[in-house]
């Protein structure tokens, strides 16, 4: 009985702390792009993120003037998947939220050609 009381209380104590986790706001840095042929390229990156529960909406892109609205998205522990319509086409992110910094990677696919990079951005002030 002492045992699965215990057991009560951490599952408890593991719910609170995931409930506290909140990645509402503003999310800023750096996307570095592989394109198909191997070429690189750095941009920026920009997160409008609103998280309700599990759920999150809002969108993502290069800047505040070029945003894609995010379809799908949601957090688990400290995952966090997103996907966003770009232009017609699906951009999966796949994220891992660490203190006040995500970093994680993105996948696209689009007239053929499959565009990735990985993202790194922190919660802007």
């Amino acid at each position: 009985m002492r045992t699965l009381l215990c057991l009560f209380v951490l599952a408890a104590l593991a719910c609170a702390a995931v409930a506290d986790v909140d990645v509402t706001g503003k999310w800023s840095g750096s996307f570095h792009m592989t394109g198909p042929n191997g070429e690189t390229k750095e941009t920026g990156a920009l997160f409008m993120l609103k998280q309700s529960g599990t759920e999150i909406s809002g969108t993502v892109g290069p800047n505040e003037d070029e945003q894609f609205p995010i379809q799908k998205g949601k957090i688990e522990g400290d995952k966090i998947t997103l996907e966003a319509d770009h232009e017609g086409h699906t951009l999966k992110i796949d994220l891992v939220l660490a203190a006040d910094r995500i970093t994680g990677e993105a996948h696209m696919s689009a007239e053929g050609q499959t565009l990735s990079g990985k993202i790194d951005v922190s919660r802007a002030k």
